[in-house]
């Protein structure tokens, strides 16, 4: 069964990911950021049990849905001729990732988490993003996530 503390620890361990992805982009340049970001997407995905319903912030076109590593990978990272509108939201800069619930909801080894993530940068600009987390736990008891929307809030 997958609880409300294993929503909020893949949640913790997702935005200290991207803290860390930017880390290795500023220090080892995109190769750096790369390499780790495969490992965090390996961890923290579920692209290893089928598709992954990823909607990314910034993304649109025919490219919009993430469905595949590659095209996740791009998104964190850019260097990609076959993503090129992606600029790497992992690689902008982070230094903090906080995030307020909305609502959670379980069911069996199925969790869905929905709320706003804030992103602050280097520089202490802080942006806020809808978010809407979806996890499966694996057989091996691993939280992945197989579904990840985001957007920018509304303003009307």
């Amino acid at each position: 069964m997958i609880s409300e503390q294993d929503l909020t620890a893949a949640r913790t361990a997702w935005g200290d990911a991207l803290v860390a992805i930017s880390k290795a982009y500023e220090e080892g340049g995109i190769e750096s950021a790369r390499a780790l970001a495969v490992t965090v997407i390996d961890t923290a995905y579920g692209y290893n049990l089928g598709p992954v319903l990823f909607k990314p912030t910034l993304s649109g076109g025919e490219k919009t849905f993430r469905t595949t590593k590659e095209g996740c990978l791009s998104y964190f990272v850019g260097h990609d001729a076959d993503y090129p509108q992606d600029g790497g939201f992992g690689i902008k800069g982070w230094r903090e990732v906080r995030s307020e619930t909305a609502a959670s909801f379980i069911d069996g080894n199925t969790g869905i988490w929905m709320g706003w993530m804030f992103f602050t940068d280097k520089d202490g600009n802080t942006i806020k993003v809808d978010k809407t987390f979806g996890y499966s736990k694996d057989a091996d008891g691993a939280v992945r996530i197989v579904l990840h929307h985001s957007s920018l809030p509304f303003e009307g």
